[in-house]
């Protein structure tokens, strides 16, 4: 028995391995994951398109099968009803033409022909048919005409549909002659058939343009809603005129996003408040302490506390600037080059060696930013440089739709694995680009905080001057 189950799997596994590979398990899971693929990546991505690929895919599939029943059924069945009534009317006529001896006239047969049955017919010399040639455009009248031609005439024909646009030409070999026959088209097959898909496309252009202005007017107000969220993220203003419109679910939308607004803003305003109150106080005995500093002489004791009280006031600035965030201020258009200079000149008192660098649009770029906050992200970049590098080169142009601006230095850098982490406040590393004691470890932090909100981000490199490269980038 296990001899006889191992020969079966062998047996079955050689089978499954001479299938083709699009037949196995595997080789089909892969051929349907890249079909869905390539299909994903073709389907629009945006909800506009998409919904109206939801209206229009089951209109066409609709159109398409009413279409095919209208052809398969309607269309062929009346062909076949009057190519049969043309046959029997040339074989009546037939009929009607052997009865009449070899001296006779025609010309009452031909009148009737043309006055009774609407064919015009014509008794030609004796010979050969012509030679058939291929129709493939009017393949089904000619099968279905020649068809019944053959059921009711038992002579050999030969049927035109394509010499003469509106007319069928049919020749029946007799004994004695060649009998022609010329017919409308109309007589042959339905030919009103355009009038139906006339009336098909018509109504789809309607429905189709319907569908389009419908959808356009449910789109706007998300888009407007998506306008309003972008423009509220990026720490610019809400255009006067946005409320909620549209659906119901779009209204609730636009409401829920309205209400978060408020409550945001309102929050910002409360801590901005608070923290003004605290800055005002802590400046006030940080003020007295100085104060009493000073009457107590140039003694070694009190320059160490002048320098304590110095690098506390320092780093409660820090510590209010990064709690403060961008103080709820309102983003106005600033000139990018005029702010980046005045970044540049107020840098020269680290006595070190800064140099600015326009390129691509800056200078005339006009953005809607928080200045100030902007300014201290910067200033914050570049004071970091200068804290660690001799050397500071401070770059800004566009990059498709971003503002960039980079501040190379050539300090010592930071690991590939700590550029992170000094984003994180209170953040300090512990090799020589943290030696300085006055660092409180939030300089990089506020600046990202300040560029996310205007949409941004700020991101270390290596610099080709082999320190440091912060780039801070923020959407046009």
């Amino acid at each position: 028995m296990t001899a006889a189950y191992e020969k079966l799997q062998e047996i079955a596994t050689r089978g499954r391995a001479a299938l083709p590979d699009w037949l196995q398990a595997s080789a089909l899971q892969a051929h349907l994951g890249r079909l869905a693929a390539v299909l994903a990546d073709a389907m629009p991505k945006g909800l506009y398109a998409r919904a109206l690929i939801i209206i229009i895919a089951p209109i066409v599939l609709l159109e398409s099968v009413v279409a095919f029943s209208f052809m398969e059924r309607h269309w062929q069945s009346v062909t076949r009803r009057l190519s049969e009534a043309t046959a029997r009317d040339i074989a009546a006529l037939i009929d009607v033409y052997e009865s009449y001896g070899i001296n006779d006239d025609y010309a009452r047969l031909i009148g009737m022909a043309r006055e009774r049955l609407g064919l015009t017919m014509q008794i030609m010399p004796s010979g050969e048919l012509p030679t058939t040639q291929p129709k493939p455009f009017f393949a089904l009248l000619d099968r279905t005409l020649s068809n019944e031609i053959r059921k009711h005439v038992t002579r050999p024909f030969w049927i035109d549909t394509v010499g003469q646009s509106r007319h069928v030409e049919i020749r029946v070999k007799h004994d004695a002659a060649i009998l022609r026959f010329i017919a409308t088209r109309s007589q042959t097959y339905a030919s009103n058939s355009h009038i139906f898909l006339i009336w098909m496309v018509g109504t789809s252009v309607v429905l189709l343009t319907v569908a389009i202005l419908f959808m356009r007017n449910q789109i706007r107000p998300i888009l407007r809603l998506v306008e309003a969220a972008d423009a509220f993220g990026k720490g610019r203003s809400v255009p006067d005129d946005f409320r909620p419109r549209g659906a119901r679910e779009v209204r609730q939308a636009a409401q829920a996003f309205i209400e978060m607004r408020e409550r945001i803003t309102q929050h910002v305003d409360q801590r901005t408040a608070m923290l003004a109150g605290v800055s005002h106080d802590l400046r006030t005995v940080l003020t007295r302490f100085k104060l009493e500093l000073a009457f107590l002489g140039n003694t070694p004791e009190a320059r160490a506390l002048k320098a304590d009280v110095n690098e506390m006031q320092h780093m409660l600035e820090d510590y209010l600037a990064f709690a403060k965030g961008d103080g709820g201020e309102v983003a106005e258009p600033t000139n990018v080059s005029e702010l980046l200079e005045e970044v540049h000149d107020d840098a020269q008192h680290f006595g070190k060696t800064i140099e600015l660098r326009l390129r691509r649009r800056p200078h005339d770029l006009v953005l809607p930013l928080k200045r100030n906050a902007f300014k201290r992200a910067i200033t914050n970049l570049v004071s970091n440089a200068a804290r660690f590098g001799d050397q500071i080169v401070i770059r800004a142009g566009t990059d498709r739709e971003w503002l960039r601006i980079e501040v190379d230095d050539d300090g010592p850098g930071i690991p590939l694995a700590e550029r992170d982490n000094v984003f994180r406040p209170f953040y300090r590393l512990d090799h020589a680009r943290n030696q300085d004691e006055g660092n409180s470890g939030l300089g990089l932090a506020i600046a990202r905080d300040i560029a996310k909100s205007h949409g941004g981000d700020v991101a270390l490199g290596e610099s080709s001057m082999g320190g440091l490269r912060a780039i801070i980038r923020v959407p046009l």
